[in-house]
C-alpha cells in the first residue's frame, strides 16, 4: 500500500470522529451560494479517491508530482521563482530571472499542495506553505501591489514598470494568489495567504478604478477574472464582485484592442472563440464565474454561442484548443497592418484542425476544463460535463507522464520522426519547460483537485459527475451526505453506490455520458427505469442506509470521423472507448513498417489488455491495421500503384500515455481502410 494509500485510510476511519467539527468549520466558508448556479460545488476535501484510476492518480501526485515541483521552484538552480520572491523580500540579492509569469506558478504550487492537503490531512504539507507565506507577505508593498519582477527591478534601476507593460502578467499573478488564497483559507481555517490576497484584491480595485481601459488591459491571461469571483465567494464583500463586472465591461471600452487579447471586439459582441487559446478559455472561465452570480443575459448569450462555436468548429477530438503555433487575425487577408494581428497560439479558422503541427498548450486544454466545469454548475447540464471530461482524460493528462516528473507544453494528435522541420516545443516530456513552464503546476494543481470535480450539490439532489472508486462525505446547508462509490472507470463502465446517508427527498442525478448510449441503472439488484435531463439520470424516491446503485455504461469501441470540412482528417479513423482517445504508437508495430502507411477497418473488433505501464495500470486496445506494401516516399507526389493488402498485428495506447515507454512516432488519425 502506498503512503498516500495509507493516509486516505487512516483519515476515512476518523470520519466518524471528526465530521461533526470538520462541518462546523466549513460552513463558515462554503461556497456554494452562488444564486444562478444550478449545481454547487463540493467542498475541498470532502471527496477521497480510494480505488482506481484516480486513486492511482492522486497517489502518484502526492508522492512524486508535487514534491518534485516543489524541488523545482524552491531549487534557484533550476526555477528562480520562490529566489524571486526572496530577493523582493529583502531576503537575499540579485536580479528577477524567468518568466514575469512566475510568480503565479508558484501560486498554483501551493494550490496544488493546499488540494492534497485537503484530502490527507498530512501534517508536512501545510509546513511547507506555512515556510513561504511569510516571504510572500514580505514581498508585498504596503499597498497591496505585488509583482517580484518590478519590485525587483525598481529596486535595482528606479524604474518603474508598474502596469507599464501591456504584456504584463500582473493581474494573472494576483489572479492566481486570490485563488491559492481562498483554497488555503478554505482547507486550513487560516488567513495569513488570503489576507496577502486581499490586499492585493483592493489594490486591484483601485487601479481599476481610476485607470482608463488602455492601461488597464494589461490582463492578457485573465485568471484574476476567477480569481476575483472567488475572492468573493470567500468574503462576500460585494466590491470584488463589483471588480468581476467592471473587467468584463472595460473590454468593450478599448479601442486599439487585439483578438490576441479578446478585446478587439466588446465581449457583449462575440459570438465565436478567438485568439490565443489559454487567454479565451481563462476569459470564458471568469465570465461564466459571474454569470453564476449575476443574471446577465448578455454575458451568458455569448458564452452559449461561444461554446457552439468551440465544440463544433475549433475543438480536438482529444479535448484540446489552440490549434496554431501562430496565427493571424481576423483572417490575414486584408492590406492593413492594423487589422492583420499576429496570434500566439490561436484557434485558427474553424475547421482548421492540424494534427502534427498541433499546438493544444497544455494549459488551454486545462481552460477547456475550467470554462466547462462552470458551466456545468451554471447549467445544471450536463455536455460541459462531457467536454471537461474529454479533455481531462486526453489533452490534460498527456501534459505529464504516467510517474509524474516530465512535462509537455503542447499535446500534438501526431509525431512523426521524418518531419523535416524542429517545431518550438519539444514533443517529448521534459522535467523542466526552460521556455516556459506554466504548464506543469497547471497540471499537478490540476490532478490534485479532480475529486472536486466528481460531484455537486443542489437543495434537492446529489449530481454524479466523474466516476470512480471514492468516498463523497459532505454537510450542505446542515445535511450529511454520504454516499461511497466503487468503480474502475474508464476501464470498465460499471458505477456502484453504496448510500450511506443521504437526506428524505433528495434525488440522485447520474451523468450519461453522450457516448453512453444503452446505460442501465439498477437499485438492491433490480432494473429501474428512469428519465434524463439534460444528460443525466434522474432517480428518486426516499433512499435508506445500506441502498445501493449500480450504473452500467456501455465500454464499446468506437470508431471515430470527422466532419469532410476538417481536411486534414478526411477519410481517416480515431478510436474512442469510454472517454479515452486511443493513438498508435510505433513501439505498439512489431514490423519495421512507418505507422501513416497504415490503416484501419471500423468493421474489425479491438480487445481491451491491461498493463502496467510505470507502475499504472493502462486498457490497450489489440486488434489489427493494413498496409498495401508501398516503397517508402521519396517524392512529393507518386502514382498509385498496385496494393497488395497485407494485415498488421496493431495495439492502441491511450493518447494521454504515449511517449512513456519508447518515444517515437505517433498518430491519433489513421487511414480508413
Amino acid at each position: 500500500m502506498s503512503k498516500y494509500n495509507k493516509i486516505i485510510g487512516l483519515a476515512l476511519g476518523l470520519l466518524g470522529a471528526t465530521t461533526g467539527a470538520w462541518a462546523q468549520q466549513k460552513a463558515i466558508t462554503n461556497t456554494g451560494e452562488s444564486p444562478f448556479a444550478l449545481q454547487k460545488a463540493v467542498n475541498m476535501g470532502d471527496v477521497s479517491w480510494t480505488k482506481g484510476f484516480w486513486a492511482e492518480r492522486t497517489s502518484t501526485c502526492y508522492e512524486r508530482m508535487v514534491p518534485n515541483l516543489w524541488d523545482i521552484y524552491t531549487d534557484a538552480e533550476i526555477s528562480h521563482a520562490y529566489r524571486n520572491f526572496e530577493i523582493a523580500a529583502g531576503l537575499k540579492q540579485g536580479e528577477h530571472k524567468g518568466p514575469s509569469f512566475h510568480d503565479g506558478d508558484f501560486y498554483k504550487t501551493l494550490e496544488a499542495v493546499c488540494a492534497l492537503y485537503a484530502q490527507t490531512k498530512d501534517a508536512k504539507l501545510l509546513q511547507m506553505i506555512d515556510e513561504v507565506i511569510p516571504v510572500i507577505a514580505k514581498a508585498q508593498r504596503s499597498d497591496g501591489y505585488i509583482y517580484t519582477k518590478a519590485t525587483i527591478d525598481q529596486r535595482n534601476s528606479g524604474e518603474n514598470i508598474e502596469f507599464q507593460d501591456r504584456l504584463s502578467f500582473e493581474s494573472y499573478n494576483i489572479g492566481h494568489l486570490m485563488t491559492a488564497g481562498c483554497i488555503h483559507y478554505r482547507v486550513t481555517g487560516r488567513k495569513n495567504l488570503l489576507d496577502i490576497a486581499i490586499k492585493a484584491a483592493d489594490y486591484l480595485y483601485g487601479f481599476y478604478k481610476k485607470s482608463n481601459p488602455t492601461l488597464a488591459r494589461n490582463a492578457i491571461c485573465p485568471s484574476h477574472y476567477m480569481g476575483t469571483i472567488e475572492l468573493y465567494r470567500t468574503t462576500r464583500d460585494p466590491k470584488y464582485l463589483e471588480l468581476a463586472k467592471h473587467l468584463i465591461d472595460i473590454k468593450g471600452e478599448i479601442e486599439d484592442g487585439t483578438d490576441d487579447n479578446q478585446d478587439r471586439v466588446p465581449f457583449r459582441k462575440q459570438n465565436k472563440a478567438m485568439g490565443h487559446a489559454v487567454r479565451a478559455s481563462y476569459l470564458y472561465a471568469g465570465v461564466a464565474d459571474l454569470c453564476a452570480e449575476l443574471q446577465d443575459t448578455t454575458l451568458s448569450n455569448r458564452l452559449f454561442a461561444i461554446w457552439e462555436d468551440v465544440v463544433q468548429h475549433k475543438m480536438y477530438i482529444t479535448g484540446g484548443l489552440g490549434a496554431l503555433y501562430d496565427g493571424t487575425s481576423p483572417d490575414g487577408t486584408s492590406y492593413d497592418p492594423k487589422e492583420v494581428q499576429k496570434i500566439h497560439q490561436a484557434f485558427g479558422r474553424d475547421y482548421q484542425l492540424p494534427n502534427l503541427t498541433a499546438h493544444n498548450e497544455t494549459c488551454a486544454n486545462i481552460g477547456n476544463m475550467l470554462w466547462n466545469w462552470r458551466m456545468t454548475n451554471f447549467t445544471g447540464d450536463a455536455k460541459y460535463m462531457d467536454v471537461l471530461e474529454l479533455a481531462l482524460y486526453n489533452s490534460v493528462l498527456s501534459g505529464i507522464s504516467l510517474d509524474g516528473d516530465k512535462f509537455l507544453y503542447t499535446n500534438p494528435l501526431s509525431y512523426s520522426s521524418k518531419l523535416p522541420f524542429q517545431q518550438r516545443w519539444s514533443k517529448k516530456r521534459v522535467p523542466y519547460i526552460s521556455l516556459s513552464n506554466c504548464c506543469p503546476p497547471n497540471v499537478v494543481r490540476t490532478i490534485a483537485e479532480v475529486a472536486s470535480y466528481a460531484y455537486g450539490l443542489s437543495d434537492d439532489a446529489v449530481w454524479v459527475n466523474l466516476y470512480g472508486g471514492n468516498v463523497l462525505n459532505t454537510v450542505y446547508k446542515g445535511k450529511t451526505v454520504t454516499i461511497r462509490q466503487e468503480s474502475n472507470y474508464p476501464w470498465d463502465g460499471d458505477a456502484t453506490f453504496l448510500i450511506e446517508e443521504l437526506p428524505k427527498g433528495y434525488a440522485l442525478k447520474l451523468r450519461i455520458p453522450a457516448w453512453a448510449e444503452g446505460a442501465e441503472i439498477s437499485k438492491n439488484n433490480e432494473n429501474v427505469s428512469f428519465s434524463t435531463e439534460k444528460g443525466y439520470a434522474i432517480l428518486t424516491g426516499n433512499f435508506k442506509k445500506g441502498d445501493r446503485i449500480r450504473l452500467h455504461l456501455p465500454m464499446s469501441v468506437r470508431f471515430m470521423e470527422a466532419n469532410p470540412l476538417v481536411e486534414e482528417t478526411r477519410n481517416q479513423v480515431a478510436v474512442m472507448r469510454g472517454p479515452v482517445v486511443y493513438c498508435l504508437e510505433q513501439a505498439d508495430v512489431n514490423q519495421p513498417i512507418d505507422i501513416f502507411d497504415l490503416q484501419i477497418n471500423y468493421q474489425d473488433t479491438f480487445k481491451p489488455i491491461h498493463e502496467s505501464v510505470l507502475g499504472q495500470d493502462i486498457v490497450f486496445l489489440q486488434g489489427q491495421a493494413y498496409t498495401d506494401g508501398k516503397q517508402q516516399w521519396n517524392t512529393l507526389y507518386r502514382p498509385i500503384g498496385e496494393a497488395k493488402k497485407q494485415t498488421v498485428p496493431v495495439r492502441l495506447v491511450p493518447y494521454f500515455a504515449w511517449g512513456n515507454r519508447t518515444f517515437g512516432d505517433m498518430a491519433v488519425w489513421l487511414g480508413k481502410n
